[in-house]
């Protein structure tokens, strides 16, 4: 996806610190910076692949459900809001909001020496000040480890200005691009929370696949780098985005992956290869598709085709690393209501990052609106339910709940707007015990034919008439005597809409 660059006028024992302390001075002096859990635990790297599932060290399943944050490719040579907020805030609320990974972009020019970082409020972020683009790399990676995300790097363009077709340019070669990947490579050794690289955002035109033209041949190019990466760190994930192209049959860019079905991609470790394809909505670009008679019933099948497949027959996992749109238009609502279904819950699902946590993205918008801090509540509501945590990759956690002595509850419930067919409904649950709830599980059933369309805020379930809604993690305490948590949804109905009668909080009924 193409990203704009704002007016330079938008501008968490001693142990611990010492080992901050640390990472600190070694990032100032461009040697390795670690920053991964010092314990075992489930997710941890180094990542490997079985098939088509992303494992962890001890074998277990671990899935990446992220989000973009884009700016260190652009002429700002930072992450981009930083004007208006803390590197760390930005992290935290990533994490608050469910994600677990972080797709990073860069360009090679953030390495130059000319390439100084700015638009940066130094009030907000005062670690940074006289930082250059790669220590501040460092620092984002540094906190986002401390807090349980994973990070993805991707070399987003060769130069601030825009993307390329191919890998190269005249002005950053072949051998620079993979002379800076070793370089990231080796500065990231050992440090679990870079889990991968992807080599090059959307190789599109000129770019082709199993050819055998060097020049053009992405899946050549990419076994070079990949390889000459895995020579320097053994432990990433390398992955590699498809073309645009193929045979004639034409997909988004960097989304078309048929090549490697006869010209797969080749490490010296087989078993580090992910491929990532892009997808978007018709108000991204009108592909012909979205106008078909049994859209969007016909979308599983393009998605198969250009990408899906690979997964579906344990080839390789598949990163979903740019999905977006502005949710603007009832069929953007529909293509990504059926991409995340098609890309599934849980570990076994693809892996994805979405685009974008930036509000400034031309095409798509963000998670965050304008003011870089309220969360649009539209595209997190589509995308929550999706979610893994952030402190592992086993599972969406819990084992059963359960609920306090005093448990007591109290529950309102507010339509909140109507249309022809359709409505949307605010839930607020409330603990009015003298104990706090940890981890709860709202039940209720429709007295009509309602049916849930999309939600926000809480992992929703329906059948039949009975439905379920779970808290999402960073909504699950609610504190003694008053606390809180609210989420919302989207229905269809016929007939009348009626109001559910009761209401039951992990088995206790609620008022």
């Amino acid at each position: 996806m193409r990203t704009p660059t704002p007016r330079a006028s938008r501008f968490k024992a001693l142990r611990a610190l010492a080992a901050g302390l640390l990472a600190a001075a070694l990032a100032a002096t461009g040697l390795l910076v670690t920053s991964g859990p010092a314990h075992a635990a489930a997710g941890d790297g180094p990542w490997s692949t079985s098939g088509g599932q992303i494992v962890d060290a001890t074998g277990s399943p671990v899935r990446m459900t992220g989000l973009n944050w884009f700016g260190l490719e652009t002429a700002n040579y930072s992450p981009h809001g930083l004007w208006t907020r803390g590197y760390k805030d930005l992290l935290d609320q990533v994490k608050s909001l469910g994600y677990n990974t972080l797709r990073l972009p860069y360009s090679n020019q953030l390495f130059d020496a000319a390439s100084a970082p700015n638009s940066i409020d130094y009030a907000k972020n005062p670690d940074l000040q006289g930082l250059n683009g790669l220590q501040i790399m460092d620092k984002v990676i540094g906190y986002a480890g401390q807090i349980g995300l994973h990070v993805v790097l991707d070399r987003h363009r060769p130069d601030s200005g825009g993307q390329s077709e191919l890998w190269y340019t005249s002005a950053y070669s072949e051998s620079r691009w993979i002379s800076d990947w070793v370089m990231l490579a080796n500065r990231y050794k050992g440090n679990q929370t870079v889990v991968g690289a992807d080599l090059h955002n959307e190789p599109h035109g000129q770019s082709t696949w199993g050819t055998g033209v060097q020049a053009t041949d992405w899946r050549l190019a990419a076994e070079r780098a990949g390889n000459a990466v895995l020579a320097a760190n053994p432990d990433w994930l390398i992955i590699v985005e498809g073309i645009d192209c193929y045979n004639g049959d034409c997909y988004w860019w960097g989304g078309n992956l048929q090549g490697a079905d006869s010209a797969p991609v080749r490490l010296n470790k087989p078993n580090k290869l992910v491929y990532s394809a892009h997808d978007y909505a018709t108000s991204v670009y009108p592909q012909p598709w979205f106008s078909a008679a049994d859209f969007p019933d016909n979308l599983p099948a393009i998605w198969d085709r250009n990408w899906g497949h690979l997964k579906k027959s344990g080839t390789a996992p598949v990163l979903v690393g740019e999905f977006g749109s502005t949710l603007t238009a009832a069929k953007d609502q529909q293509w990504l209501a059926k991409l995340l279904d098609y890309m599934g819950k849980g570990t076994a699902g693809f892996d994805f990052t979405y685009w974008s946590l930036n509000p400034n993205s031309g095409d798509t918008g963000g998670i965050l609106k304008d003011d870089w801090t309220t969360v649009d509540t539209l595209k997190q509501g589509f995308l929550q339910p999706y979610l893994l945590p952030a402190t592992g990759g086993s599972g969406s956690g819990g084992g059963t709940t359960t609920p306090p002595a005093t448990l007591s509850c109290q529950v309102s419930y507010a339509l909140t707007s109507s249309w022809t067919g359709g409505f949307q409904a605010d839930v607020t649950v409330r603990n009015t015990g003298s104990s706090p709830i940890s981890g709860w599980t709202l039940a209720f059933a429709f007295p009509g034919d309602q049916k849930i369309a999309s939600s926000w805020n809480a992992t929703v379930g329906q059948s039949g008439q009975a439905v379920t809604a779970k808290d999402v993690g960073w909504n699950g305490t609610l504190s003694a005597s008053g606390g809180t948590a609210s989420f919302g949804f989207t229905a269809t109905y016929t007939g009348t809409n009626a109001t559910p009668g009761s209401f039951t909080l992990n088995g206790t009924a609620c008022a």
